[in-house]
């Protein structure tokens, strides 16, 4: 944690970058955005930039993790770039290895890997991406499959092994040694088990996930470890914030993103409607429930509403460290609500 910009913050404040893509947007802006961003974090010394894997979702531009963090390293110097997360049960493992291996040539001691089993997308869209209708198969074999990662990117398969002679290229078989950390995601116990038990550093979805966030953490230290990568539990909450100068303006731009979760899990994504029209929209009964309940978890107002209410949110999970997502329609609304969080926590501006 050398290095780490705090301010008055009680932990490291750093980024989730969803790459959302509004309503009369395109994919090239929001990518752009991502960009300013990533200089954005970088410049008011938030910790990591971290962006997602999603797939077959019109109001998400992550879904290819590698090829977007590559983009952001060539504009950034400082800030910790990595994947929030890689879907892994999607990919064959030396592709990660080679993907981040490459990551970490262009970009060394600034990049993680963060790793889930979740699909990130529907079942006939992970069809797709696997080939194969057997989805539980990769879920179930996470453990397997991480294990097989973690020796492509450490180059040290066992003599005998089939894969004893191939190479993840770049990686440790071309010097120096070194590799991406690995961390496990989740929004439920599993992942909180297994990253424990590794001794791994764990990252908890609370921004979608919030009543298991506590047990979860709990289940970590718990199952907690120490390894050759941490002596002690390190957890980071993805937690969802948006700031803005008036209290009613927060709840107007908020209202874009529980709009377009709704209209993601009831089968009818799209781009991130626009403040207009969620303020017009006739929810049922259900769908209010449904938004209500979502908004619960969302800590928006002014700056200082939102510095107490991460504050809160610290207190009372103990995280140690705090990555804030802005769901918004617009790129400049996300990008302020950044600046008006740094200013709350008194983060400097550096060169």
């Amino acid at each position: 944690m050398r290095g780490v910009v705090r301010g008055t913050a009680p932990v490291p404040l750093s980024v989730l970058d969803l790459v959302t893509v509004g309503k009369g947007s395109t994919a090239t802006n929001s990518l752009r955005t991502s960009v300013a961003l990533a200089k954005l974090a970088e410049r008011r010394g938030f910790h990591r930039h971290w962006v997602a894997e999603h797939h077959s979702m019109p109001g998400v531009a992550s879904s290819s993790p590698a090829v977007i963090l590559a983009h952001l390293a060539a504009h950034t110097e400082r800030v910790r770039l990595g994947s929030g997360g890689v879907m892994l049960p999607n990919h064959a493992p030396l592709v990660i290895a080679e993907q981040f291996g490459t990551l970490e040539a262009l970009a060394p001691g600034r990049i993680d890997l963060g790793l889930g089993r979740a699909p990130g997308t529907d079942g006939a869209t992970a069809a797709a991406l696997r080939r194969t209708e057997r989805l539980n198969e990769g879920a179930d074999d996470f453990p397997e499959q991480l294990a097989e990662l973690t020796r492509f990117l450490d180059d040290n398969f066992p003599d005998g092994h089939r894969y004893g002679r191939i190479h993840a290229i770049p990686g440790p078989v071309q010097g120096p040694k070194g590799r991406p950390p690995i961390w496990l995601l989740g929004s439920s116990g599993f992942s909180a088990r297994l990253a424990g038990v590794l001794g791994l550093p764990f990252a908890f979805a609370h921004h979608f996930s919030a009543q298991n966030t506590i047990p979860a953490l709990d289940l970590y230290r718990e199952s907690f470890r120490p390894s050759e990568v941490l002596d002690a539990p390190y957890s980071l909450i993805g937690v969802a914030a948006l700031a803005t100068d008036e209290e009613q303006e927060a709840r107007r731009q908020v209202l874009t993103g529980a709009l377009s979760m709704l209209q993601l899990r009831t089968g009818r994504p799209g781009l991130i409607p626009t403040p207009d029209e969620a303020a017009a929209y006739r929810f049922s009964p259900v769908e209010r429930e449904f938004v209500d309940s979502w908004l619960v978890n969302i800590v928006h107002g002014t700056p200082d509403v939102v510095r107490a209410g991460l504050d809160d949110l610290q207190k009372r999970t103990g995280t140690d460290e705090l990555m804030i997502t802005a769901h918004a329609h617009s790129p400049e609304t996300r990008l302020r609500s950044y600046e008006l969080i740094a200013d709350a926590y008194g983060l400097p501006t550096l060169d």
